[in-house]
């Protein structure tokens, strides 16, 4: 890796690195269009105002950001929260008001959790729980994940055929349990638009087959991209249009001037129970997943530069209460984009402002053409997303690692599903907490970490005892952060009764950062432990 010659930040940074930032910054501008009007439009907000999003967290956030590479905008991890929100404040529409009124009445109340929430992010950053991430077991995120990917292709498997189950129900929202049962009548129904049927089957091989090209010039061009190059005349081929209630197209001809304005309405607070949950599923899976999009960035990044994660949920708290003033979706730091932007050689934060100029000068110059856009080409691009985040080697990975992790994985899925993303996380955690419990663990050593670190002979020890688990490690990575760097630390678990999966893999990690950075590692005492799996990152629990 590369740790020589970093480039610089601020103003000398745009100087030196425009020639690399640029081009990345426009080739995920490029992917960030589509995937930010699909998002908004299944979030059930006005899709021209998830490029609203885009923008202010490029032009905006970027000089904000304790982040060098990550972009910011509107995820597909968050639609299942927003468009819960919609509906559930939508119900609340007077009597007698349509669908799609009372769609847009959710929407003006679910800002209002967005704004609050993202004053929320702003306090979490400023009282330093950047690394409030490492409390949840990774099982229980990944199922998390999982259960969000379910739900995003229960929805846009309708939409992809031209048929909308909340609709057709005559109600603002439909439960994710709904969505799944209602797709049997769907693929009973499977030829009825065929015109939509033919766009959306089209668009979804072309999610799948273009990143398999082997042609690198080819695979620079966001698959993205290519879904909308070919959906939008195919659509006007086969003469595609709105009439009559069925509305296979984007409905929009609104440019940046005719949206700008306060958009958001606090009327949700009567709403105690509705409004306290969404603030909280706002802030907590939001700031959850842009951290961990951080981590995995800095992993990606070829001059390995720690982002100030702290500073990062500032900035994106910042960005969430404009966007939700202004009618935007919540944002993150997104993980395609992210990944997509170190891939194309960028260099610093400015890559980020470009990928939001860019989408400024199209919502100002380009953004009638969206009227064109096929909503089954933006429910394929989301079905990738789906895909990729409930993929079954997903389920394998959690198995390979232990039965107990892919419990902690099902158990989440599945109250997720049942019930919302609070309880599902919620559900994961208590499930974890007492495979630990039946391991080995005290209540009292799940949440006090005991952890001394000493200086002997030119080398720091570091005892571990009692437990190093999720809900204590922060307390532990303390310790092993305060020590300097380039030093020889080694590390003892002879008097640990249990060592969680996540545990395993943040240590893992601190082992590999802290040898990049010249220092060096070793951990004793796995061996007096019996592992749940045969994965070299399974949790284990003392042999008796």
């Amino acid at each position: 890796m590369n740790t020589k010659n970093i480039p610089s930040d601020g103003w000398k940074g745009l100087v030196e690195n425009w020639k690399s930032d640029l081009p990345s910054g426009f080739i995920v501008a490029l992917l960030a269009l589509p995937l930010s009007l699909g998002i908004a439009a299944a979030s059930d907000f006005p899709p021209i105002f998830g490029l609203m999003t885009a923008m202010i967290g490029g032009i905006v956030v970027s000089f904000l950001a304790g982040s060098m590479l990550t972009i910011k905008g509107p995820a597909a991890g968050l639609i299942v929260i927003v468009a819960g929100a919609v509906g559930e404040f939508a119900l609340g529409a007077p009597a007698g008001t349509t669908t799609a009124d009372a769609t847009a009445y959710g929407w003006h109340l679910a800002l209002g959790a967005v704004v609050v929430a993202g004053v929320i992010q702003v306090v979490f950053g400023l009282l330093k729980f950047g690394s409030f991430s490492d409390f949840f077991p990774l099982s229980a995120v990944h199922g998390m994940l999982a259960a969000i990917g379910i739900i995003i292709m229960s929805k846009q498997l309708h939409i992809l055929v031209g048929m909308n189950p909340v609709t057709e129900a005559g109600k603002p929202m439909v439960e994710p349990l709904e969505l799944i049962g209602e797709l049997r009548h769907t693929f009973a129904n499977f030829f009825a638009h065929k015109e939509v049927v033919i766009i959306g089957l089209v668009s979804l091989v072309i999610v799948f087959v273009w990143p398999m090209l082997k042609i690198q010039a080819l695979k620079k061009i966001p698959a993205a991209l290519v879904v909308l190059v070919v959906a939008i005349p195919l659509g006007k081929m086969l003469h595609l249009q709105n009439a009559n209630g069925f509305a296979p197209l984007l409905e929009f001809k609104k440019g940046l001037f005719d949206i700008l304005g306060v958009n958001v309405s606090f009327a949700g607070v009567s709403v105690v129970g509705t409004f306290v949950k969404y603030v909280i599923m706002f802030a907590l899976v939001g700031s959850l997943e842009a951290l961990l999009t951080v981590k995995a960035t800095d992993m990606l990044d070829p001059f390995r530069r720690k982002s100030n994660a702290n500073k990062d949920l500032i900035a994106v708290g910042v960005g969430n209460i404009i966007a939700g003033i202004l009618g935007g979706l919540p944002m993150i730091s997104e993980v395609a984009r992210s990944s997509s932007n170190v891939s194309n050689g960028a260099k610093t934060r400015w890559a980020n402002f470009f990928h939001g100029l860019v989408i400024l000068i199209f919502l100002i110059f380009a953004v009638s053409f969206s009227d064109m856009i096929p909503k089954a080409a933006l429910a394929a691009l989301l079905i990738g997303v789906g895909i990729k985040l409930a993929h079954p080697r997903e389920f394998i990975h959690m198995f390979k690692i232990g039965k107990e992790q892919l419990l902690v994985f099902l158990v989440t899925i599945v109250f997720t599903l049942v019930e919302d993303l609070l309880i599902g996380i919620a559900a994961g955690i208590v499930t974890e907490m007492i495979v630990l419990l039946v391991s080995g663990a005290s209540l009292s050593s799940l949440f006090k970490a005991q952890a001394e670190v000493a200086f002997i002979d030119d080398r720091y020890e570091v005892h571990v005892s009692r437990a190093a688990v999720f809900t204590n490690f922060m307390g532990i990575k303390n310790k092993l952060e305060s020590i300097p760097g380039a030093s020889h630390i080694t590390i003892y678990f002879d008097n640990s009764r249990v060592i969680d999966h996540s545990a395993m893999e943040q240590l893992h990690l601190f082992k590999s950062n802290y040898e990049m950075e010249g220092g060096e590692v070793i951990i004793e005492g796995l061996n007096d432990h019996k592992t749940f799996s045969k994965h070299h990152l399974a949790g284990r629990k003392k042999k008796k």
